[in-house]
């Protein structure tokens, strides 16, 4: 299933700066990244109507999984459907390709859109959509720094300015609201590799880098997406 570990911390923006001026003179800047080697990230997470993928998050369940449309730069041009497997601190993701239709289609709670595609990704989002009445319940927004080295296959980001959208039919609008979802000097540091960590790039994190934290954006959007609807009642 090609399992990777992911270790996420919480930082502010001093270790952030110590920790990118020692990964700029040896890691890789990522290849999808601007003249400040960032993108942007905006995802639509789907959840069942028990909430489970929330719930369980919650929960510190070992084995989980979450549904998502994802696209960059608010751009159509790739959009995938993606589901993330996540047991304990190893995660693997499958995904497929999405038209603009499709993505609009599911956005609208339409599993129809998929009927005709010969993809096993696909049919098993919609056994799963339709046996736990999925529905879009948060969009995810933030800009990533990314650097990569390829020993270990390793990879770190930097994920900035999360927000959260909670009117999901915007989006693709490149003026959606959002709201923010963390204090505007802090971010989360993922560091992501296969089978081990070079020691060298260990030690670009020591002593820096905070505790690990089991933190995630999905469930800090969800947060607010939840006390938006009961403020809104």
């Amino acid at each position: 299933m090609g399992f990777r570990h992911e270790l996420k911390y919480r930082v502010n923006e001093g270790q952030y700066r110590i920790m990118k001026a020692r990964m700029r003179r040896i890691l890789r800047a990522d290849k999808h990244g601007d003249r400040r080697n960032e993108y942007h990230i905006r995802s639509l997470y789907f959840d069942d109507f028990g909430n489970r993928a929330f719930f369980e998050k919650l929960a510190g369940v070992h084995d989980r999984e979450k549904y998502r449309i994802r696209i960059y730069n608010v751009s159509d041009s790739v959009i995938h459907l993606e589901r993330k497997l996540k047991r304990g601190d190893v995660a693997t993701k499958s995904r497929a390709a999405l038209s603009r239709e499709e993505a609009e289609g599911l956005v609208g709670g339409d599993l129809r859109v998929l009927w005709g595609r010969e993809d096993a990704f696909l049919g098993e989002f919609y056994v799963a959509a339709r046996l736990g009445a999925f529905r879009p319940v948060v969009v995810v927004d933030y800009v990533r720094e990314a650097y990569t080295y390829p020993l270990g296959n390793v990879r770190i980001t930097f994920d900035k300015q999360l927000a959260a959208g909670f009117d999901v039919r915007h989006f693709f609008d490149r003026e959606m609201i959002t709201t923010g979802a963390m204090d505007g000097t802090e971010m989360i540091m993922e560091v992501k590799f296969d089978e081990f960590l070079p020691g060298f790039v260990r030690g670009l994190l020591v002593p820096t880098v905070p505790p690990r934290m089991a933190i995630s954006k999905f469930a800090l959007c969800r947060r607010l997406a939840d006390r938006n609807a009961w403020e809104d009642m």
